[in-house]
């Protein structure tokens, strides 16, 4: 699970501007890319925000290590 959500996290912003590029414009696929990276950053705060206690927000974390502590969070410590 952790894996497939930092390959969205990671690749989203990439593969949107692409299919944007293939069949629209180069323009727009300038605009997707700058929407895409905004939307991105919002969706990776939101997640490191909800995931990550408040004393360890100090420090910088990768994708990868949100997408850890994210699914660590709502796997293992989730309430029944």
């Amino acid at each position: 699970m952790a894996f497939f959500l930092r390959l969205f996290l990671e690749y989203t912003t990439v593969l949107i501007t692409l299919w944007v590029w293939f069949f629209y414009d180069f323009f727009l696929a300038a605009l997707a890319l700058v929407l895409t990276f905004i939307i991105m950053g919002i969706v990776r705060s939101k997640l490191r925000n909800s995931a990550i206690p408040y004393t360890q927000r100090e420090y910088p974390y990768t994708d990868a290590a949100i997408a850890q502590w994210y699914t660590a969070k709502e796997l293992c410590f989730g309430e029944s």
